[in-house]
């Protein structure tokens, strides 16, 4: 009588367990094959990005004026303090909340209504929205030289001079002559910016108004709403995003100008923001410690601010991925 030959017993995940630690490690060669080729970008972003903010937040902890060298010592939170109590840095601060406010709100009202009538089709659409995406293209020191000197200027300014002509047509030989730049300065870095600003937020909401579900809206003119109905019941809910985007990226460009507000008024007449008065605090007042925290305090606002615009984005993203 034979027996049958002994079958060689494998132990479980013996043979299996190899493949797979072969496996993670081809995958790990192919990750790090991959990021390979962005490791001298990473590197150079950091060394201009991260190692200055690094230097000016160590900065920010020291008692340091250039006048007086001998002097420099160790601060603690002292200039955290002074940013938040000291009268000049304080009306600041709330000149830049007030500044980006008033400009992302204005921007957004005007590019929505600008944004629904590029959704409409037209002769000229084209030519349309070229022209008016045209001043967010401008560097933003010219459009501000643009607005001081070519439209608000007392003397020669477009403003002035139309006015002069419409008050001429009538006979009048003492036309009103405005001076927004000194009268209402604040107002004229919101005027000049949110012309600036109003071609990126009609962009963002007319690529929302594309990205409509148009079955939907064609089934409630079918069912006889208006469009106010449509506009208020599907358009504007579905735009929230968009709106809430546009808002916060406006917001984080608005609140670092420094462009506006030295090109016009030169921080004058209680129209200096917080770069602006960073600027001040650092070449005028010789204070490095002090304008490093106030600098600090800026990153930190956008920061903040980054971080609700980036969830908006990737919540965007997964709405059009479930599609």
């Amino acid at each position: 009588m034979t027996t049958a030959p002994a079958r060689a017993v494998r132990t479980p995940g013996h043979s299996a367990s190899k493949p797979s630690k072969d496996a993670r490690a081809r995958e790990r060669a192919l990750a790090w094959a991959r990021r390979a080729p962005l490791l001298p970008a990473l590197i150079f972003l950091i060394i201009v990005t991260q190692l200055p903010f690094v230097v000016t937040l160590i900065i920010s902890f020291l008692n340091w004026n250039s006048l007086r060298p001998d002097q420099t010592g160790f601060a603690g939170f002292d200039n955290y303090i002074q940013v938040l109590t000291n009268a000049d840095l304080r009306q600041a601060i709330f000149t830049t909340i007030l500044l980006t406010v008033s400009v992302v709100l204005a921007s957004l009202v005007i590019g929505l209504g600008l944004a629904l009538l590029l959704d409409k089709k037209f002769i000229g659409r084209g030519l349309a929205r070229t022209l008016l995406i045209a001043p967010f293209l401008v560097v933003p020191v010219a459009a501000a030289l643009i607005w001081k000197h070519a439209l608000l200027n007392p003397t020669y300014g477009l403003i002035n001079g139309t006015l002069t002509w419409i008050w001429s047509l009538f006979g009048s030989d003492t036309p009103p002559q405005p001076d927004l730049l000194s009268q209402a300065p604040l107002m004229a870095v919101i005027v000049s910016l949110v012309w600036q600003w109003t071609p990126f937020m009609m962009l963002i909401l007319l690529a929302g108004l594309q990205s409509r579900p148009m079955d939907t809206v064609e089934a409630a003119q079918m069912d006889g709403a208006t469009s106010w109905a449509i506009f208020r019941h599907l358009t504007l809910p579905h735009l929230r995003q968009y709106l809430e985007l546009g808002g916060l990226l406006g917001a984080i460009y608005i609140v670092q100008n420094f462009d506006a507000v030295f090109t016009l008024t030169s921080g004058g007449l209680g129209t200096a923001n917080l770069p602006y008065a960073i600027y001040q605090t650092f070449y005028f007042a010789n204070e490095y410690g002090l304008a490093s925290a106030a600098g600090v305090v800026v990153v930190i606002g956008t920061i903040i601010v980054a971080t609700f615009a980036l969830r908006t984005v990737f919540s965007l993203f997964k709405k059009e991925a479930a599609r």
